[in-house]
């Protein structure tokens, strides 16, 4: 069976239905003559679908700047001069998605069809309001809201302030409290995850609820006004995650994908299959879908490899965080020397997702008809931790040209069991049955004995600097992060639990026991690796040069030996004003009735 969503994307190019969304007036559309029946409504929807759903690359990039990866490239918002003149996301462009979503709920009533069918209709709209507003809270936190298209003359609107965050949060739920009541459950919008319905709202819903209730429990003021919040809303926002959670727990459509024959392989299959969307319909909510035969492909491959797309590498103090198989902390078992433990020994006995998500001594790739060991690649990787979660196992992919067609999904039901979770316990009402619901088979799929927690790791607590004590909600956390790793959530979450100091932690990868020493990292007595002082080395080794005289260069922690401590081509520094980003100077000075954030 074709890829539905691919098919909508080819579908829409030939007919210009990006055209239409993106055209200056969309009135110059007669709405009259435009949505006349069901057929017209999803049509427009599909051209809104088509750009809320999130490419490959912009969806994986998202966790390269968060506190488990050390991305060797720079990032200019952690600079400390960065300032409202460096600011975007304010243009015209910027804005004319919600012009579109608004012209359509102002007008996709005039259809003739059902009332249910408008009913969800409406709900895919408002779906699409709330995941445009969501965006923008929590990049700017509060914003104008806008609840229906503004004519080019009506200055009022078009030069009025920001709202306040919990007005514009509140206008949220309310739009996705109504996606959750009136998008249908039909299964023909399930099909291959691609379309919106009501399940796709409650998860929408889940994850925004959760953000929302976490910034308000951990940051003591709204960053938007550096004042206290207006109203204590935290538990609601927690309350009606956990309702919309229960919502798909126990409606019984989605599961999670356990057979224990494959747990080796099973967890990143989902990410590197090119019929994901087909097989994992259990557990896919909503997805992004890729096909070579219709040309609608990325070359996502070649990131993870090629050094001039960004260099993925993990960071140790979060590779730290993955279990033993017998539920015992990695940290606990080698306490007195975890970070100097050989890389063969760091990988074995482990969740299953570790060896699924990076390289690994034993690891290899299909090239050429044959099984080609694929060293951790320190030119490439700088910590040593490289990854694998989204690369094809087929190596012939990789040139800057292959099309890969492995698709993204954009909400997973494992997802929805992490945000019950985490609310629960936030909540302090975490059980054990809430925890045999959600991180007992998370766990059980990756190998891991899932122990319920009644003391708090060490590891963990220091991890989070101290400000987390409940085991809980640390073992919520350890699980979020292992889970949901490379999948565009962990900057967010690391913003809502007010621990952007992690962002400035040094970045600490594998251990060398010798510099200027031929290393097997694949662990098959082929020496392909070297960690050297000499610029001047030659060796068509796989090499990462160190520099013990410059402040900026690679090194080793202990001298010639040690963990690689890895160099930043900028210096990274958090300030608590950075929770938001700054409204740019040019919106400003075009609308001066739009104050600046705090700090900024």
């Amino acid at each position: 069976m074709k890829k539905l969503f691919a098919i909508i994307i080819a579908a829409c190019s030939l007919v210009g239905c990006e055209d239409f969304l993106n055209k200056e007036n969309p009135y110059k559309i007669e709405s009259d003559y435009y949505f006349t029946d069901e057929q017209s409504l999803e049509i427009y929807s599909n051209g809104l679908l088509i750009s809320a759903a999130t490419e490959m690359q912009s969806f994986v990039d998202g966790d390269k700047y968060a506190d488990t990866q050390a991305w060797d490239g720079t990032y200019a918002y952690f600079r400390d001069n960065y300032a409202p003149t460096d600011a975007s996301n304010w243009t015209q462009s910027s804005w004319k998605y919600l012009r579109s979503v608004n012209f359509y709920l102002d007008n996709m009533r005039k259809a003739s069809a059902p009332e249910a069918v408008l009913n969800h209709y409406e709900g895919v709209g408002r779906f699409f309001r709330a995941w445009f507003y969501y965006a923008k809270v929590r990049t700017f936190g509060a914003v104008p809201w806008y609840e229906h298209m503004i004519d080019a003359d009506d200055k009022e609107a078009l030069y009025k302030g920001r709202d306040n965050r919990e007005e514009v949060c509140r206008n949220i739920l309310a739009d996705l409290n109504y996606a959750c009541e009136n998008c249908s459950t039909d299964a023909k919008y399930r099909v291959q995850s691609s379309y919106i319905h009501r399940y796709v709202a409650l998860a929408l819903k889940a994850r925004f609820c959760l953000y929302e209730g976490t910034m308000r429990k951990y940051h003591s003021v709204d960053p938007s006004t550096g004042k206290p919040w207006l109203a204590d809303e935290a538990e609601m926002y927690l309350r009606e995650c956990v309702k919309a959670c229960e919502e798909i727990i126990n409606s019984g459509v989605y599961t999670l994908t356990d057979n224990p024959a494959n747990r080796a392989t099973q967890y990143r299959d989902m990410f590197t299959n090119s019929k994901a969307s087909e097989i994992y319909t259990n557990e896919f909510i909503w997805a992004r879908t890729y096909n070579a035969e219709l040309s609608v492909t990325h070359i996502f491959n070649s990131y993870m490899v090629n050094v001039q797309y960004g260099n993925y590498s993990f960071n140790r103090d979060f590779v730290n965080t993955y279990l033993m198989t017998d539920g015992i902390p990695f940290t606990t078992k080698y306490a007195s020397n975890y970070n100097s433990v050989d890389f063969k020994t760091e990988c074995t006995g482990r969740d299953l997702r570790l060896t699924q998500t990076m390289r690994h001594p034993g690891f290899t790739r299909n090239k050429n008809g044959a099984k080609v060991a694929y060293a951790p690649d320190l030119g490439f990787a700088k910590t040593g931790y490289h990854p694998i979660k989204w690369l094809s196992d087929d190596a012939t992919m990789d040139t800057n040209t292959s099309p890969c067609d492995n698709d993204v999904p954009l909400m997973r039901y494992a997802e929805v069991l992490l945000n019950y979770a985490e609310a629960k316990a936030e909540l302090k009402e975490m059980t054990q049955d809430v925890w045999n619901k959600t991180i007992k088979p998370l766990r059980e799929r990756a190998g891991v004995t899932a122990i319920y927690p009644t003391e708090a790791d060490p590891y963990m607590v220091s991890y989070f600097q101290g400000k987390v004590t409940d085991a809980a909600i640390l073992e919520v956390r350890r699980e979020r992060g292992i889970e949901m790793t490379m999948e565009n959530i962990r900057f967010d979450d690391i913003i809502r639990w007010h621990q952007g100091e992690l962002f400035e932690r040094p970045w600490r990868g594998i251990w060398i026991d010798a510099s200027e020493t031929e290393l097997d990292l694949n662990y098959d007595g082929v020496k392909e690796t070297m960690v050297t002082a000499d610029k001047n080395n030659t060796s068509k080794m796989t090499i990462l040069y160190i520099d013990g005289a410059s402040d900026i260069g690679h090194k080793l922690s202990e001298g010639t030996k040690g963990n690689i401590m890895t160099a930043t081509k900028m210096e990274r520094k958090w300030r608590d004003y950075k929770y938001v980003r700054p409204i740019p100077t040019t919106a400003i000075q075009e609308n001066p009735n739009l104050q600046q954030n705090p700090g900024w």
